[in-house]
């Protein structure tokens, strides 16, 4: 009996003459066929496991300790858009109370540099949803020259590894929103596709609504396209809105005319008192401006807070660059004074963190081209300080 057992699989009796490999182990066989018949059947538990379960619905306290590590300051922008992505995905996994529960998509309004696309794509990997990126100065109106608002749709399809399901739970993240406020009527001869145009036809879409997308290297149009529905699909949307606190001053202070108007010198405006009617002024249509009520305002970082990012965020750009240095068996260290300097020389541009990289670069890329001839020459520490801040130099051409 034993014998014949072990000649045979346990599963289906196939002798081993009939299949590929029949491994024998304790008293049972199982053949090859077997094995890729138990493999399938357990991915496809898998799959259908991963589709059904409910998104968690985040702690707004877990998501800003997690922004904490990516981000530097922005502390009441952090909790406020907590507090919007939890009410989302409560608002997801209550379907019943989904028409009920008005969609919250998120505006963050803030300076160039000072954390607005970090922060949406850290929630993203927080959440561990399909997360894209979209510059909405490229979109124009559905029918003229440049992307339709559904390509949006379609790179988030992509990003989710084709899986519709967390296609309709993932993250857009519209970069440059002002870009596309409304142009004025006197500066307006034609029509404005890329500016009012976009935002009429991103309204249907950001709001909620079925659209069909072409299959993967598919045509635009074609009968076998996919069909997405935008109700779950959060969007952010941002911009640095500039002149936007010049609108809030003129309507907190009023305008100085006339015998009886008040004077001031104070040129500060606070962002984040904006209103949607400041929005609208600025070039914003009403409809657009309604469907994005959480608004989420960044202000400028201080140096203290530039000097952070280089060195204390999680994936700081010191430790970036430590580690390219580390790859030709150099080490690379960061004088005291030279961050300070950095951070200075950064706050004078009012780039932000992305002018934090842009400085390194100009200070590193000499040392950089000669990298592979530093180890050669027994140079295998690279010290910054203020003199390479102000006039970068390789250390080959200061041995000379």
């Amino acid at each position: 009996m034993t014998e014949l057992t072990l000649d045979h699989c346990s599963f289906c009796d196939k002798h081993k003459d009939q299949v590929v490999k029949l491994i024998v182990g304790q008293n049972v066989a199982i053949c090859n066929e077997c094995v890729d018949l138990c493999h399938s059947l357990l991915n496809n538990t898998g799959r259908q496991k991963k589709k059904s379960k409910d998104v968690v619905i985040p702690d707004p306290k877990d998501v800003r300790e997690y922004l904490d590590q990516y981000v530097v300051g922005q502390d009441q922008a952090k909790i406020v858009l907590s507090v919007a992505i939890a009410n989302h995905y409560k608002r997801i996994n209550h379907p019943s109370q989904k028409d009920e529960i008005a969609k919250a998509n998120i505006l963050m309004i803030g300076p160039t540099g000072t954390g607005k696309t970090i922060m949406a794509k850290t929630v993203a990997m927080y959440l561990d949803v399909p997360f894209v990126i979209a510059d909405a100065t490229t979109l124009t109106e559905a029918g003229y020259v440049g992307d339709d608002v559904d390509t949006l749709i379609s790179r988030l399809y992509q990003a989710a590894d084709c899986d519709v399901e967390r296609t309709q739970r993932g993250i857009i993240f519209l970069d440059e929103v002002d870009k596309i406020s409304r142009k004025s009527e006197s500066s307006t001869v034609t029509k404005d596709v890329s500016g009012e145009g976009v935002q009429q036809a991103l309204l249907k879409l950001v709001e909620g609504t079925r659209v069909k997308i072409p299959q993967p290297g598919g045509r635009k149009n074609s009968a076998d396209g996919i069909e997405i529905d935008t109700t779950n699909i959060l969007f952010i949307a941002g911009g640095a809105f500039v002149g936007l606190e010049n609108i809030i001053k003129n309507r907190v202070q009023g305008t100085a005319i006339g015998f009886g108007a008040s004077i001031t010198s104070d040129n500060s405006a606070a962002v984040t008192d904006v209103e949607p009617d400041d929005l609208v002024r600025y070039g914003m249509i009403p409809e657009f401006v309604g469907r994005f009520s959480s608004i989420v305002s960044l202000n400028n970082l201080t140096k203290d807070q530039l000097i952070n990012i280089l060195t204390k965020i999680k994936h700081n750009f010191v430790e970036q660059y430590k580690w390219l240095f580390a790859q030709d068996g150099v080490e690379l260290e960061f004088q005291a004074d030279s961050l300070d300097l950095i951070a200075e020389r950064t706050l004078r541009t009012k780039t932000g963190a992305r002018g934090l990289h842009t400085e390194l670069e100009r200070i590193l890329l000499p040392h950089m081209y000669d990298l592979p001839r530093y180890k050669k020459n027994s140079i295998l520490r690279v010290a910054i300080n203020k003199e390479q801040v102000n006039t970068p130099m390789t250390l080959l051409q200061e041995n000379e």
